[in-house]
């Protein structure tokens, strides 16, 4: 089982969650984060450490968000892997959520 990266971290990107990612399986686009599925030793220690609620195990993904874990692993191989906190958008708390925001994921 892998952990999956879901719509609520769109806009938001905490990076709370790489700090303790002991395999470096987070991967950094734009504006959201993704879990490398091929990486991830389901180790729990990100899920609790999200602001945004943002990451799930696979076999819990919400209704109306199944896509995301393929999207975690397609983005995964094309954006960069990001293993140290980074400061989170200004208005990352303004974002966390809202629906309907996969239309602005930037790739």
């Amino acid at each position: 089982m892998t952990f999956v990266v879901i719509e609520n971290c769109i806009k938001c990107k905490y990076t709370d969650c790489v700090e303790v990612c002991p395999v470096d399986c987070f991967h950094e686009g734009p504006n959201f984060l993704v879990i490398d599925p091929e990486e991830c030793i389901d180790c729990t220690l990100c899920e609790p450490e999200c602001p945004a609620e943002a990451i799930v195990p696979e076999d819990d993904i919400p209704a109306g968000q199944e896509a995301f874990l393929e999207l975690n692993a397609e983005l995964s191989r094309e954006w960069p892997v990001i293993s140290e906190m980074k400061p989170h958008p200004e208005d990352a708390k303004e974002w966390d959520g809202v629906p309907g925001k996969l239309k602005y994921l930037e790739r």
